[in-house]
């Protein structure tokens, strides 16, 4: 509950540093080279990502938790003229998200997660892919964060196997934490 209001008074009052109104060369990488489906972006901010998934021709579904970001994607869709669907919602609570979704991308939410929202996590995304989708992920890596357990690649290959298979990590850092970019492809 702290982690909600932290995020809503700084969507509130502008503070968002991670919020850069840049799609990551990553992503866009991805579109560049993927035919148009249905796109999930978890935990959408103020809509940046899904915004140009709807411009590049995808059907899109974004989720946030926080009421002010939900209303600024909105909004940002809006302007775009896309028709983007943007809930409010826990992202390891899928339950009126529905799809199957041919991509889904999660820019920096999952390092969030405790434990068991992780797993939760999991587990809703494998139910709403299927087999040939893409699922993106940018993370935090390693050790413990404020209750959150940082993933490894060996903890990720883990936790969404058999579901998917790691296509591809991309390890970097963000600040002073060791980062990466994760792409699995939905098996089976």
């Amino acid at each position: 509950m702290l982690l909600r209001w932290f995020f809503e008074l700084r969507y509130l009052f502008g503070r968002v540093p991670w919020d850069t109104g840049v799609t990551p060369p990553e992503v866009t990488a991805f579109l560049d080279h993927t035919p148009r489906g249905r796109a999930l972006d978890l935990v959408c901010g103020t809509g940046t990502n899904a915004v140009e998934m709807g411009r590049r021709g995808w059907e899109v579904t974004a989720i946030d938790f926080s009421s002010q970001a939900v209303q600024a994607a909105r909004r940002r869709a809006a302007a775009a003229r896309l028709l983007i669907t943007v809930v409010q919602g826990d992202v390891s609570d899928l339950h009126g998200v529905h799809g199957p979704f041919d991509f889904v991308l999660d820019i920096g939410c999952f390092h969030t997660l405790t434990r068991e929202g992780q797993a939760r996590y999991a587990a809703h995304v494998a139910r709403r892919t299927l087999p040939g989708s893409t699922f993106m992920l940018y993370t935090f890596l390693g050790g413990r964060n404020q209750g959150s357990e940082l993933p490894t690649e060996d903890s990720l290959r883990r936790l969404f196997a058999p579901a998917f298979a790691l296509t591809s990590v991309d390890h970097g850092t963000d600040g002073r934490h060791a980062s990466a970019w994760f792409t699995f492809l939905r098996t089976g």
